[in-house]
């Protein structure tokens, strides 16, 4: 290191250690952790718009999946492909899960925290996944490209500029939203999912444009700079949950609404983590007297654990109204998704296994059946 790079470190380090409990202090009185009834309000507000027609908030979509097959995929978090950079890992998956669904004609619903620009400027990002860009830019060349913005790219929203780096990115326009919601057509009735990123009701990031000015700015780049985890949802397992089951009390009071969102990293299908499917699962096999079902499950459900420290103690008994499609950016390079296409909504995971990298559904619905439960 030469001297003005050791003089950089020792300030950098110094200005962490003054600053670090006013910093922590701030966040845990101005926190980002939101209340049920932020959250209920927001979401409300923002799907009301949506359905009224308000197309500066986000699209109303009326579609068959049978031919208009969808992926949803979220926080991919690009950087610079330095040692911050979450999605460096998950590049290869990502490019490959995006050349499947541009192949089968699927629409690409990008959820948010797409670009990490709290850690990057957006020339860096623009840089480094050229590649990715390109891959993105084939859904918009065929009109099935849409992009809604989240806390850590809350630039799309705020940046006067943000048009014009669109435009370089992908050569053309592409607009921002809040949302979007998918109203699909079955032979009973329809219903409404209602995509977003889902950091709906943070008193930072989803409040007036002063404070998402100063968390795009100053807030988001003086954590970064400082290296000080203020424990956003993304980065505390129990805040994860918390803000899940937030999402999940709003869906349930809705009647013929599913809602999707990411923003957590923690995917959720049915309303239900991984774990709490297992324990469902293992009381299903018991039932059964499916001995080696449940030896499977019982080896499993220790590694979730540490994954998921909540369990909801309603779980045997909530309405299938919430999905979270978990991430881009797994240290091990996987990503999660949810696909809703031939009738059914799924989970989705791409890996690489023994060399090669392959789709595998984690968890499916049928929309029919969906419908009656909402």
């Amino acid at each position: 290191m030469n001297f003005f790079g050791s003089v950089y470190s020792h300030f950098r380090s110094l200005l962490t250690f003054l600053l670090r409990k006013p910093v922590n202090w701030m966040a845990s009185r101005f926190t980002s952790f939101p209340k049920q009834e932020r959250v209920d309000a927001s979401l409300t507000e923002l799907y009301t718009e949506i359905v009224k027609g308000n197309e500066k908030k986000g699209k109303l979509i009326e579609f068959t999946p049978s031919n208009l097959p969808v992926i949803i995929f979220s926080d991919q978090h690009k950087g610079a492909r330095d040692g911050s950079d979450d999605f460096r890992m998950a590049e290869e998956n990502f490019i490959h899960a995006l050349e499947y669904y541009n192949q089968h004609n699927y629409y690409y619903i990008n959820l948010g925290d797409s670009e990490e620009l709290w850690e990057n400027n957006i020339l860096s990002v623009i840089k480094y996944n050229a590649s990715v860009f390109e891959k993105e830019k084939q859904f918009a060349d065929r009109n099935a490209f849409y992009k809604i913005y989240g806390n850590h790219d809350l630039f799309w929203d705020n940046d006067p500029f943000s048009s014009f780096y669109l435009k370089k990115m992908y050569g053309q326009k592409v607009d921002i939203y809040s949302g979007i919601v998918l109203r699909i057509k079955l032979p009973e009735r329809n219903i409404d999912i209602f995509c977003t990123h889902g950091h709906q009701g943070d008193a930072q990031s989803d409040g007036n444009a002063f404070s998402k000015w100063f968390v795009s700015y100053i807030w988001g780049p003086l954590q970064s700079f400082l290296r000080i985890n203020t424990n956003t949802p993304a980065t505390s397992d129990d805040r994860k949950s918390v803000h899940n089951e937030f999402m999940y009390e709003w869906s349930a009071r809705q009647n013929n609404i599913v809602l999707i969102t990411g923003h957590t990293h923690q995917p959720v299908f049915n309303s239900l983590t991984h774990l709490e499917r297992l324990y469902l699962h293992r009381e299903e096999a018991e039932i059964k007297g499916d001995a080696e079902t449940i030896k499977k499950i019982e080896q499993e459900i220790p590694r979730r654990k540490r994954e998921y420290d909540r369990v909801n103690i309603q779980f045997r008994k909530m309405k299938p109204a919430y999905f979270n499609s978990g991430c881009c950016c797994y240290l091990d390079g996987n990503i999660t998704g949810i696909e809703i296409s031939d009738g059914y909504i799924r989970l989705i995971k791409w890996s690489k296994v023994d060399g090669s990298i392959k789709r595998v559904v984690a968890e499916e619905e049928k929309l029919t059946i969906l419908s009656t439960l909402i």
